[in-house]
């Protein structure tokens, strides 16, 4: 099953983990069979939320809500159950200076 773990952290506690790190975790999913894709985001500076109302595109800058962390980047897995998909959540490296969110993969049925 697919999920998606969506890493969240506030910018300068990000900065303590080395991308040489994060290219690792990345390497090791790839080897195991787990890994499905993976990015690393921008800061939120760079963020514009689009929003469409009656027709009209409203964008406004950064994130859709104020917070003291945001959304830094995901990893798209490939995991037996929510357990396996949560121990692999676990060892994403920004775990330890923020938190992983674990979803799964909703997919789309055409009707």
């Amino acid at each position: 099953m697919k999920y998606v773990c969506l890493v969240y952290s506030e910018d300068k506690k990000l900065a303590a983990i080395s991308d040489n790190e994060c290219f690792a975790n990345g390497e090791a999913l790839r080897k195991s069979g787990r890994y499905l894709a993976a990015e690393a985001l921008q800061p939120v500076q760079a963020a514009v939320t689009v929003r469409v109302r009656n027709g009209k595109i409203a964008i406004t800058d950064g994130p859709f809500a104020e917070t003291k962390e945001h959304l830094a980047g995901f990893y798209l897995i490939d995991a037996a159950d929510l357990d396996e998909a949560i121990q692999i959540a676990a060892k994403i490296p920004p775990a330890r200076v923020g938190s992983i969110e674990v979803r799964p993969v909703r997919e789309l049925t055409i009707q």
